[in-house]
């Protein structure tokens, strides 16, 4: 089993946290290589991050590392790149082809962000047929967004967490297309490498379960705030509290997450108990988040009779936080 991260040193707790959720959880695997991919990954950082992987293997479990350094972003590309409030890291997803060992067939690439609850083998045998990119639907993206992607009627997806067939990849030439639109539709995008998977191979994309990127907007909203809001068929509803019960990868997608200071997430305590197993379980908390957080429930709780509203709101700010962190 391949599984790809990219990163910089900034993000090297949290990124050992959800390798340690993985190792845990998947204890029966043969074997698992990792691929991160490093923007200034300090030395000791890998060197502590090889010898926590390789201390999950024996005679019959194979656990390896495999670093490949990445430059400035900007040399990747032969045009001005330009990913507003994002770190310009996330378009290494486009041009995975150059970046990849070619012997590596079949890859899950996974956010930062994330940690595995559960085992990942049924999905790494996901039947992917002729399509490169495997994603699960992200149903708050609004359908103005959508059409401006060509994906009327389809679902949107998230980026956060893809199944990767890279022998399709290459050969149904999916690098080069994303390269090309995210160069023609860079203005008007909003998340650059997401918005480029979703415009080019949004009909193609395989759409995997909800399960394996389960995000904090399902713990907000309802079941029957998708069937109003999407335009397509979402999961059952027994399928659905079936997923919010026990999600198998949960991605702390938005600004709550379990490492600020004042957070609430739900799977925050399973988070820090990963991070506790890591070299980094002395990274301090985030500090000045509290009032965000409490401006934050007090929103929730006056939106939740208007799920529409507050998506919209939600929508319309994202832009302004975009460039807000940019400054």
């Amino acid at each position: 089993m391949n599984i790809l991260y990219i990163l910089n040193d900034k993000f090297v707790p949290q990124v050992g946290a959800g390798i340690c959720s993985l190792l845990e959880n998947n204890r029966h695997v043969g074997k698992i290589c990792f691929y991160i991919m490093s923007l200034d990954i300090s030395e000791k950082n890998l060197s502590l991050m090889k010898s926590f992987i390789s201390g999950y293997a024996d005679d019959k479990h194979k656990r390896e590392m495999v670093v490949i350094e990445l430059d400035d972003m900007q040399s990747y590309f032969d045009f001005k790149i330009n990913t507003v409030g994002w770190n310009s890291i996330i378009l290494a997803r486009l041009i995975l082809d150059r970046l990849l060992p070619e012997n590596v067939d079949r890859i899950i690439y996974l956010d930062g962000d994330t940690i595995v609850r559960r085992g990942l083998k049924k999905l790494y045998a996901t039947d992917m047929g002729e399509k490169s990119i495997g994603a699960a639907m992200e149903p708050t993206c609004t359908r103005e967004r959508k059409e401006k992607l060509g994906l009327s009627g389809r679902p949107y997806c998230n980026s956060g967490v893809l199944l990767l067939d890279m022998k399709n990849w290459r050969k149904n030439g999916t690098g080069d297309r994303l390269v090309r639109f995210y160069q023609e539709h860079a203005a008007e995008i909003v998340a650059d490498d997401q918005d480029a998977i979703n415009g080019t191979e949004g009909k193609n994309i395989c759409l995997i379960s909800p399960a394996y990127n389960y995000h904090n907007t399902y713990d907000i909203y309802r079941y029957g705030f998708y069937g109003r809001y999407c335009d397509f068929e979402f999961v059952s509803r027994e399928e659905f509290r079936r997923i919010r019960r026990n999600p198998v990868i949960v991605h702390f997608l938005g600004e709550e997450r379990p490492w600020r200071k004042g957070n609430s997430h739900r799977f925050g305590k399973e988070y820090l108990k990963y991070l506790k197993m890591t070299p980094w379980k002395d990274t301090p908390m985030e500090e000045g988040w509290q009032f965000y957080f409490f401006c934050w429930r007090i929103f929730n709780f006056v939106m939740k009779p208007f799920p529409v509203l507050r998506c919209k709101i939600i929508s319309s700010l994202i832009p302004m936080f975009l460039r807000l962190r940019k400054k």
